[in-house]
């Protein structure tokens, strides 16, 4: 798998030149959502341990030539008894990790690279969001780390829904949902906790595949004891409300809210503040199954 060449980046980066004099081990070029991201370790076998960080349906790739470098140096015992060196990793010339676990090095990394591909992909617009598919259509639940958006997102899981995400809504130039399908990052023990990471096929769910229309757009915060009573937001709203959890935002904004405006113009959009998971998710199946594409109508918010 690894490749003889070692990446290498196509433009000058401060503090590169030190890491590239450095005897490296092996290197990989990889290829995700039209980002191309390298890696380089000094030791044999330390890849390995950070291929399933990368983004989903991540590909090698035939040149050399990326636009990101991680440089990861190995860390464990050292030649000292009771000496521990620390893992470090470094994305161009910048250490975004000194540490003495290699999961919480794996951990920077993960956080690191899946938001570079989201903010640079060139094809792509990535929403923090969850995303699952009902009956050939999305919902999507727009929001930031500790907004309850993995929950609910787990919740609409076990009740039937096909899994499409619970980090980013990957959307194209028409407007649909792609499956960005990494494992479920669930804190059992607290939202301070490191996430536990779930198949979903151990929740009884099952992966969607292919590119989905969104039908419904849930923009939700959890609080302790909340009833869920959601208003209805205009097409403008809803754009806005994605775009303020949209990754490249700042960086295209107009490119970007060009897109998510088609994903709500044919799109209901919710706002609301929730408590439990369930009580959204019995609003939300049964509005889908009773309106059977009028997603939601006035008569559904005043009933609820």
């Amino acid at each position: 798998m690894l490749q003889a060449r070692f990446p290498r980046l196509n433009s000058n980066s401060r503090g590169i030149a030190k890491l590239d004099r450095l005897d490296w081990a092996e290197g990989i070029t990889v290829i995700a959502y039209g980002v191309r991201v390298g890696i380089r370790a000094n030791q044999p076998g330390v890849i390995a341990q950070y291929l399933s960080s990368l983004p989903p349906s991540w590909k090698m790739a035939g040149s050399p030539i990326v636009e990101r470098l991680y440089s990861i140096i190995a860390g464990g015992a050292g030649k000292r008894r009771g000496l521990q060196l620390s893992h470090m990793v470094y994305a161009n010339g910048e250490c975004i990790a000194r540490v003495l676990q290699v999961e919480q090095a794996a951990d920077a990394f993960e956080s690191d690279v899946q938001l570079y591909v989201a903010e640079m992909s060139p094809r792509r617009v990535f929403v923090h969001a969850g995303v699952v598919g009902w009956r050939g259509q999305a919902i999507v639940i727009p929001g930031r780390s500790f907004s309850g958006k993995t929950t609910l997102t787990a919740a609409l899981v076990k009740a039937g829904c096909t899994y499409y995400s619970d980090e980013y809504a990957v959307v194209d130039a028409s407007g649909r949902v792609h499956p960005y399908a990494r494992l479920l990052g669930i804190r059992d023990r607290g939202e301070f906790e490191r996430a536990t990471r779930y198949r979903v096929e151990t929740l009884g769910g099952k992966r969607g595949a292919r590119p989905l229309p969104v039908a419904l757009v849930i923009v939700s915060q959890y609080k302790p004891g909340a009833t869920w009573r959601p208003r209805r937001l205009s097409a403008g709203e809803g754009a806005l409300a994605l775009l303020e959890n949209t990754v490249s935002a700042r960086r295209e904004p107009q490119a970007a809210l060009a897109t998510l405006r088609r994903v709500v113009a044919e799109s209901s959009v919710l706002k609301g503040s929730r408590g439990e998971a369930q009580q959204v998710v019995d609003f939300i199946l049964n509005t889908l199954a009773e309106n059977a594409g009028n997603l939601v109508d006035n008569h559904c918010l005043i009933r609820v």
